[in-house]
């Protein structure tokens, strides 16, 4: 072969894994009650995909158990465990890889059983989506409602319902529709944000991966078509910095930087950073790779990060945005999901393991267990296995944290016992306590503005919408999903002149007020201007695009500022 050939071919190459290290990556679990197909359904996807080796198939195919009426039980090929085989359950979690022209897919294959809870529960903490598998034959089942919360509660951000065995009710367009209703009627009741239902039977293979002639009034995707196409959400809801410290590199006295993975945000040369728990600050001088020295770094990304100031950081530290810190606190809430068949209850000291920091803990009261198949709180003196709790926890030393909501990284942690090591369970931050810890001292003293601009994180404000109700509609949305909180009030319910009179009623509670109305003269907008000082937001002043979608892309980071740290001046205004 030429040289000419050579380099060609290895460029044709290099493409290639270019290509192939660009694709986006899926992760989704399979979840539902017992027998209602989910191995099954994944084995038929791995092998329409032609994602199964010869060998592998080969064996199945020799396989004495087959459970199935055809020359394959497809279960076989996630189901490895013998005891899995012989019961036709699934016991463990079987995580298995596939990839397309389009994506690259990592299965996290569930256990069905109410025992095994726990097992979806670690199968699903790092899912993208949740596929929920229902039998057409037997409905919405109580281990079906018990693994949508348990997905609700991780905040997976989009739900496939697949309706299986549609091959046993003759392939009916009424049973898919009446199954599809009453998921929705699930899916409502615990504000899962986006479900989409396929009739599928995984068995036969109809709109797995090829579309069924057997379902023609279906028109929607098949179910790998919806896996290629599902938007893919960043995990984490903010785009404040956070980097958890965990090692530091030091290989000579002209080096030394702090290793860690990116939990959100993006990290550039010569952004400003403060460091936790000291709150010294400085900038970042250069982001380290093993292929040199990259210009940014962002989820997930591993990187070494290197600072222009000799700052003190050690293992469990963590690097954040000088403009968005995360709670510090020691007394918070969370749920809690008990994995360990020893009971949990409160008193108890733990080793609670939160990103790279490892502390002492105490789980103060249990509030209350989830019933999953009512979803009624009950009240209870322990925690039993597969149990899911909301429970109050002090530590010895203040973690650095986000709600789960905000950011599945900083917000979750594990359990540990801190003598056998054993995993005891696991948690998702809610809420920080410590501005509900009363202090004899201070007892009488009122709220002060600063203290509420702890609770919400930003500043209150005033933002006139003029004339466009959609965009004060869509506008509440965003600040909503974005954690502000947020009210939208509309001339219609309050007009003008109340509004004058009302907003130091909402400023004192902290709220960022959208006011919707029609024109309003020049002197009520000064007026408006002069109550709400620097945190007015006249959005006809702005010059925002036509477009609603490209004038909120514009107006988050304008508002984002309402965030930023309140220097000693703006205390003293505040108080």
């Amino acid at each position: 072969m030429s040289v000419t050939a050579n380099t060609e071919a290895w460029g044709g190459f290099e493409s290639f894994i270019e290509q192939n290290l660009a694709k986006e990556l899926l992760r989704f679990t399979t979840a539902g009650s017992v027998d209602d197909g989910k191995s099954t359904l994944i084995g038929r996807l791995l092998h329409d995909s032609k994602s199964v080796f010869e060998d592998q198939l080969a064996a199945v195919k020799k396989s004495r158990i087959n459970r199935s009426t055809g020359a394959v039980d497809f279960s076989l090929l996630t189901d490895g465990l013998r005891a899995e085989r012989e019961q036709g359950i699934t016991i463990d979690v079987a995580y298995r890889y596939f990839e397309t022209p389009r994506r690259k897919f990592i299965i996290a294959d569930t256990p069905g059983h109410e025992q095994y809870t726990r097992n979806m529960a670690t199968g699903a903490s790092t899912a993208n989506l949740a596929v929920i598998l229902i039998d057409s034959t037997k409905g919405v089942l109580a281990q079906t409602r018990r693994h949508t919360y348990i997905a609700s509660l991780l905040g997976i951000p989009n739900v496939l319902v697949a309706i299986n065995k549609m091959d046993l009710v003759e392939y009916r367009e009424e049973v898919f529709l009446r199954l599809q209703k009453d998921f929705d009627a699930l899916a409502k009741q615990l504000a899962v944000p986006h479900v989409v239902a396929i009739p599928i039977s995984a068995l036969a293979g109809d709109n797995v991966v090829t579309r069924s002639a057997h379902m023609p009034w279906y028109h929607g995707p098949t179910f790998l078509e919806h896996l290629e196409n599902v938007p893919l959400r960043v995990e984490t809801m903010s785009d404040a910095v956070r980097f958890p410290v965990q090692y530091v590199i030091r290989p000579d006295a002209s080096f030394r930087g702090f290793a860690g993975q990116v939990a959100s945000g993006v990290i550039r040369p010569g952004d400003p950073v403060v460091s936790l728990p000291s709150g010294q600050k400085s900038r970042v001088r250069s982001i380290a790779t093993f292929d040199g020295d990259a210009p940014e770094a962002f989820p997930p990304m591993s990187v070494t990060v290197t600072l222009e100031d000799e700052i003190d950081l050690s293992r469990g530290d963590m690097l954040v945005s000088p403009g968005h810190p995360p709670r510090v606190s020691r007394h918070f809430e969370a749920m809690v999901v008990w994995f360990n068949a020893e009971p949990g209850e409160p008193g108890r000291s733990y080793l609670l393991k939160h990103t790279s920091r490892a502390v002492r803990a105490k789980a103060l009261k249990i509030r209350y267990r989830v019933n999953v198949n009512s979803l009624v709180q009950e009240p209870v003196e322990h925690l039993q296995m597969n149990d899911i709790a909301y429970v109050e926890f002090e530590t010895v030393s203040p973690l650095f944290f986000d709600p789960y909501t905000q950011n599945r990284i900083t917000g979750s942690f594990i359990l540990i016992d801190p003598i056998s090591n054993a995993t005891l369970g696991a948690g998702m931050i809610r809420a920080d306590l410590s501005d509900q810890t009363v202090i004899k001292d201070a007892a009488h003293k009122p709220v002060t503005a600063t203290e509420r601009y702890k609770r919400h994180g930003h500043y209150p404000a005033l933002i006139l919408v003029e004339g466009n109700p959609a965009l004060a509609s869509r506008l509440e949305r965003a600040l909503f999903d974005d954690h502000f909180s947020v009210l939208r009030v509309n001339s219609e319910d309050v007009p003008v002149g109340a509004m004058q009179s009302q907003l130091g009623l909402y400023q004192s509670l902290g709220l960022v007020v959208i006011y919707s109305c029609d024109a309003v003269a020049a002197k009520a907008k000064r007026r408006l201007s002069a109550l709400a000082a620097d945190r007015f937001f006249d959005l006809s002043t702005l010059g925002l695009p036509a477009e609603e979608s490209d004038s909120i892309r514009k107006l988050l980071p304008l508002l984002n500022r309402l965030r930023a740290i309140a220097d000693s001046t703006d205390q003293g205004q505040s108080e």
